[in-house]
């Protein structure tokens, strides 16, 4: 069982906001279901929350129970001072300005659910995750526990465009921009797209997580079918193993086109085994030796190897994880 909830707040009585209920149905509109329509999240979709009761009630609802993951998306204001972070609800007042963030991690560590994932799109969201009564120096997170947040501790989350910055970003991610070859999308990918498009001068987004095991927080239809995935270990028996080519692999190299054309003509089997092995080198698993395109290697009898990335997904086929 994986379960979301997901809030956003603009209602707030002397500085309202105008993206955070947007950015909130877009996040629970595409995490509900993976994109060929398979369900995903069960998601709670929560907008203008009144006080704190009901929105700390909420996430110790949510974090109750030994679900598989349990994901929290926050966009509203946020708030540091001397004692802590904060998710700012609509009933603040001096000294008590809504849901700690120390409370909220708290109540992630002490869950049995499996996998935990906060995600926040507020100013100061940096500050999840470091509580202040320990310096705010360190990371405080149990196993199974992931969070990524809009900003540092010192920083406002930006919006543009009825958007948050980081909201905006993250549902690119989510819609394939962070996925890897397989389709699957992680906090870590999240984390690299959303970084990698930040300019230096902007927020930063921050990433603290403690975990053992795969998480995946939404798919795709993968780059690459798994089945042709899981033929690397048959091209390749060692990773530092080279794939020997020659003319045969080239589907062109035959007396049925008309250009010059060497032996040995092509080869069916082996042109098969060509157009996966293309297929691998258009996406970064592997390269021809010494020359610059896979047709020369091959009509140049040549041959090609993994690439640091063929590598891993090697690995991951010679473990059987894929």
């Amino acid at each position: 069982m994986r379960k979301a909830l997901v809030v956003g707040i603009n209602n707030y009585p002397t500085s309202p906001l105008a993206g955070c209920i947007n950015d909130a149905s877009a996040i629970a509109s595409i995490i509900e279901s993976n994109s060929d329509g398979s369900p995903n999240f069960d998601v709670k979709l929560v907008t203008d929350v009144s006080n704190k009761s009901e929105l700390k009630g909420l996430i110790v609802d949510l974090f109750n129970g030994d679900s598989e993951t349990s994901l929290f998306y926050f966009s509203g204001h946020g708030y540091i001072d001397d004692v802590g972070g904060y998710i700012v609800t609509p009933d603040y007042q001096a000294h008590d300005l809504g849901v700690s963030m120390d409370e909220i991690l708290k109540i992630a560590n002490d869950s049995k659910a499996r996998n935990r994932i906060i995600i926040l799109d507020c100013c100061h969201s940096g500050a999840f995750g470091s509580p202040k009564i320990n310096g705010g120096i360190t990371t405080q997170i149990v196993e199974g526990v992931s969070i990524l947040t809009a900003s540092r501790d010192h920083e406002p989350s930006l919006e543009i465009n009825g958007h948050g910055v980081f909201t905006n970003l993250l549902l690119d991610a989510l819609r394939g921009g962070a996925a890897d070859l397989r389709g699957h999308i992680t906090p870590g990918s999240v984390y690299a797209y959303i970084d990698q498009a930040l300019g230096p001068w902007d927020q930063r987004p921050v990433f603290k997580t403690n975990i053992s095991r795969f998480t995946s927080l939404r798919t795709i239809e993968s780059q690459v079918p798994i089945n042709i995935l899981r033929k690397l270990i048959e091209f390749f028996p060692a990773p530092q193993h080279e794939f020997s080519l020659d003319p045969s692999f080239e589907d062109t190299n035959t007396v049925d086109v008309e250009h010059k054309v060497v032996e040995p003509y092509a080869d069916s089997d082996n042109v098969n085994k060509f157009k996966i092995l293309q297929k691998l080198e258009s996406v970064g698993l592997i390269v021809p030796v010494n020359e610059d395109h896979m047709y020369f290697a091959a009509m140049n009898s040549k041959s090609c190897k993994l690439t640091a990335l063929g590598y891993h997904y090697w690995r991951l086929v010679k473990d059987k994880r894929i």
